[in-house]
């Protein structure tokens, strides 16, 4: 289940899969302000891309909600993580918050020069962003970046499952 449209000289795709294990300039990582990786996707960098990512982000001084740091993604297919800490649910101005990161994730891909990125559902799992906010969000302003800049080549929304492909899917007939 693959689904794309053209935005300025973008390609956004949305497609179902494993964002830590496919072959991508960069990926979004969900990142927390102690930047430890952790359970779930976290897991998945450490095991697939070695000890080196942990120990790059040890090296920094920690994160505040809404920052968006780059490591290198060690042995995986992918070249780079972008580790964006956004706000977990029920946080104050929780959508302001993920509009930013999702902006500063951009801002900050476009600085690096990449022309590929992939996002997972920002903060839809396990800190309970719902969905269909999620999806409006990030959608909205990959859209309105889009529109403004031309820089990347493609920006891939990869999702775990059909549970969070539909309500991207909503959103995604939505953009132009």
């Amino acid at each position: 289940m693959t689904i794309t449209k053209q935005i300025n000289q973008c390609t956004v795709r949305l497609e179902i899969g494993d964002i830590t294990d496919f072959e991508v300039e960069a990926f979004v990582f969900y990142a927390t302000e102690d930047l430890k990786l952790g359970a779930g996707f976290g897991n998945a960098i450490t095991m697939r891309g070695g000890l080196a990512v942990q120990k790059a982000l040890d090296e920094m001084d920690g994160a505040k909600v809404e920052d968006v740091l780059v490591t290198e993604a060690g042995m995986m297919k992918a070249k780079h993580i972008i580790h964006a800490v956004g706000p977990k649910f029920q946080e104050e101005n929780i959508e302001t918050k993920l509009a930013n990161t999702v902006r500063n994730v951009l801002t900050t891909a476009s600085d690096k020069g990449f022309k590929q990125i992939a996002f997972p559902a920002m903060g839809a799992g396990f800190y309970g962003i719902p969905l269909p906010n999620c999806a409006k969000i990030m959608l909205d302003n990959i859209s309105s970046y889009l529109a403004k800049n031309s820089h990347f080549e493609e920006i891939i929304i990869r999702v775990l499952d059909k549970r969070e492909y539909t309500p991207f899917v909503s959103e995604f007939e939505q953009l132009h």
